[in-house]
């Protein structure tokens, strides 16, 4: 492989490592808290379409952005108050929000925009490129050191550690615990909807109704093989977006492509497995 080809995977790389990190930070704050988001996936998805009409309608990127994140945020609150004050199972809860989104987006694909699953939107407005790489890729850059700091420095962030490692705990000393959750499971959102706009406006200028296509499930593998922690989790959607990247390049070299688009779901089993069998190990070390 020559230095201009390591230098375009690389580059192609880094491009799908931004919404894997935003989407896989944001999972990361949920966890932290005590919850497990399995919805990333549907915010994701919530995030791109309306990223993708705002954008088309304003003419204006930031306010695309702006807007997944909020749409994005209210699913993943709506999503936590269901777990929160109406006792509902955390991964029913997200495999059920991630269903229904992706159901009611496709109706609205064929109802209101007259298409069948790709929308391309007339005027969109994509990302522009700071240094080669776009503004959502440097505030991910930003966002890996501060959310590691924040959550071992400031109050914030040692309330949603402390609602994590104890929920019955944090309510015996007067901490808002649910609160605590729904604000986590709304940052997650947030993020998550801000991720699925990248996919859009940083990525292929359309809409298309499978484009998330498991990212969501990526990101879930990410901050749990990071074990909850920003720079391991940022790593490790690094590695999940060199595989990604690598796919088009291994198809060109005549490998099938049904057997690439398997690549990044064995990572994942594989990336969950290790994880299981260290976490184990260690159960093991301290029982011994």
């Amino acid at each position: 492989m020559t230095v201009s080809m390591l230098g375009g995977l690389l580059m192609s790389a880094l491009l799908l490592w931004t919404p894997l990190a935003l989407a896989a930070l944001g999972g990361l704050l949920h966890r932290v808290s005590g919850v497990v988001n399995i919805g990333l996936e549907g915010q994701m998805l919530t995030g791109a379409l309306v990223g993708a009409v705002v954008s088309g309608a304003t003419g204006d990127w930031a306010l695309g952005v702006l807007a997944a994140g909020a749409a994005g945020g209210l699913i993943g609150l709506l999503m936590s108050l269901c777990i929160t004050r109406l006792g509902a199972n955390e991964i029913i809860a997200g495999l059920g929000f991630t269903i229904v989104l992706s159901g009611l987006i496709g109706y609205l694909l064929r109802s209101v925009f007259d298409v069948s699953g790709t929308l391309r939107v007339a005027g969109l407005d994509p990302l522009p490129r700071i240094l080669g790489l776009d503004p959502l890729f440097w505030l991910t850059i930003i966002f890996v050191p501060l959310i590691g700091w924040s959550l071992r420095n400031t109050v914030a962030g040692l309330r949603l550690r402390a609602t994590g490692d104890g929920f019955d705990a944090a309510n015996a000393l007067g901490l808002p615990a649910n609160g605590i959750r729904d604000i986590a499971g709304t940052l997650a959102g947030v993020f998550a909807g801000i991720a699925g706009s990248h996919l859009v406006l940083g990525q292929v200028g359309l809409f298309n109704e499978n484009m998330v296509a498991g990212r969501g499930f990526i990101a879930l593998a990410a901050f749990y093989f990071g074990r909850a922690r920003p720079l391991p989790t940022a790593l490790a959607c690094l590695l999940f977006a060199v595989f990604d990247a690598a796919q088009a390049r291994l198809q060109t070299a005549g490998v099938p492509a049904q057997l690439i688009q398997t690549l990044p779901y064995v990572v994942v089993i594989a990336v969950l497995t290790a994880t299981a069998v260290r976490g184990v190990r260690g159960r093991v070390r301290r029982a011994g």
